[in-house]
């Protein structure tokens, strides 16, 4: 049985500024995880505007080489250290399409969401047909709360119950029930399907991506509160101009690490 869950990730800002909160917490992201030859490589970033709606569509390719140990990148067939990677950001409706080129259609991992102005009681944000609802399995996220994360994982300067917002005068986020109380408010919902065809391993590999997934939320949300006052008051223009030299500076970057790495070799 594939393995459904929706996320919900209660944040303390409105639908709109999520909508530019994202993007840049994204771009950022995508320069910290890149060099040493892996990292992010985005080879579109352009409007759509089709059977799926209007929006902006991404491709970007993942590289995981140095994520694995030399012997496996040794012996591992072409593709199989790539994820590709498909957004429809359709905002408030987004969809990613996660794949592997080396395992084909035996691999998917399907991320649609729902961006709301509540508290996470919506039932069915995403439509999901009765289906899909028997199937999944509905798990709130507390950004302010660190067990969410790994104790490896935790950065002060990422501390939700620790930061204050210039700009806006929003947290400390120290309240048990601040997702009850706070203004302003706003919810993602996030229904994944992980899809894992492997005989014998799919129930344990698509538990562990729920729960890989479960923690990269939890901590990029934490990220995107504590720089609120990095993202606050930006215009989709300039998001836009980010993103462009984002994308260029990430070639630069893995450019550089390949040389360095052919020349150590």
């Amino acid at each position: 049985m594939v393995a459904i869950r929706e996320y919900r990730v209660t944040n303390n800002c409105t639908v709109e500024e999520y909508k530019i909160a994202q993007l840049y917490a994204v771009a950022k992201m995508s320069m910290n995880e890149t060099g040493g030859g892996e990292g992010v490589e985005v080879l579109k970033n352009e409007p759509y505007d089709n059977e799926m709606g209007k929006g902006q569509y991404t491709y970007k390719i993942y590289h995981l080489a140095d994520r694995v140990p030399a012997l496996i990148r040794a012996v591992a067939p072409k593709g199989a250290l790539e994820l590709h990677e498909e957004a429809w950001n359709g905002y408030p409706h987004c969809k990613t399409v996660l794949t592997s080129p080396w395992m084909g259609k035996n691999f998917q991992l399907v991320t649609e969401s729902m961006h709301l102005p509540d508290r996470g009681t919506t039932e069915n944000a995403l439509n999901a047909d009765q289906q899909i609802l028997v199937q999944r399995k509905v798990d709130p996220i507390n950004v302010a709360n660190d067990a969410e994360i790994s104790s490896s994982a935790y950065k002060k300067e990422e501390d939700p119950k620790l930061f204050r917002s210039e700009k806006t005068g929003r947290g400390p986020l120290t309240s048990q029930d601040w997702r009850d109380t706070c203004e302003p408010v706003m919810t993602c919902y996030k229904l994944v399907t992980a899809e894992f065809k492997w005989f014998g391993l799919q129930t344990a590999v698509e538990s562990f991506i729920h729960k890989t997934m479960r923690a990269m939320m939890a901590q990029f949300h934490r990220q995107l509160f504590c720089e609120t006052d990095a993202w606050h008051g930006m215009t989709i223009e300039e998001l836009r101009q980010m993103e462009d030299k984002t994308a260029k500076d990430l070639v630069e970057k893995r450019k550089q690490a390949a040389t360095t790495r052919t020349n150590i070799d």
